[in-house]
């Protein structure tokens, strides 16, 4: 599907604020709410919008610890590690990156005994693994939830 400038309107909207009702997309691009509805449901049916969800903030449901993690693997361990962690759920997002079998990995806790716990029993358990590098974070600049057009 080709996204017209309309289309990528309807997706900054509902970027902004999923909870945007088909209405009030339409009153802001002067279209009716079935138009709006139909065109929701194209970018939904081509794979472009790929679902709608909540962002929730981690430190005010009690994970307090954010890291990043870079984990090297040997190359033929690389996708069992991935799914093993990726089945962890304290793991919020791992992707395979450039680089000697590279994971990119974020992971959110209640505090360092759990990260300690985390990396010791969990990560440090799984075979494959050559090399490790964590990154606490301390502040957040920025944090994006979706794809500005």
């Amino acid at each position: 599907m080709r996204m017209d400038a309309t289309d990528k309107r309807i997706i900054e909207l509902l970027i902004d604020n999923g909870r945007l009702s088909y209405v009030d997309i339409g009153k802001e691009l002067n279209l009716s709410r079935v138009a709006v509805r139909e065109r929701i449901h194209n970018l939904q049916e081509d794979g472009i919008i790929e679902r709608f969800t909540v962002v929730v903030n981690s430190e005010k449901v009690g994970k307090g610890v954010s890291a990043f993690f870079e984990v090297d693997c040997e190359p033929s361990s690389l996708v069992s590690v991935a799914e093993a962690l990726a089945d962890i759920s304290s793991v919020a997002s791992c992707y395979q990156m450039t680089g000697p079998s590279t994971l990119h990995m974020h992971v959110l806790v209640d505090d360092f005994t759990d990260l300690e716990k985390f990396i010791n029993e969990e990560l440090y358990a799984l075979d494959g693994i050559t090399r490790v590098e964590s990154h606490i974070l301390l502040r957040r600049f920025k944090s994006r939830t979706g794809l500005k057009l």
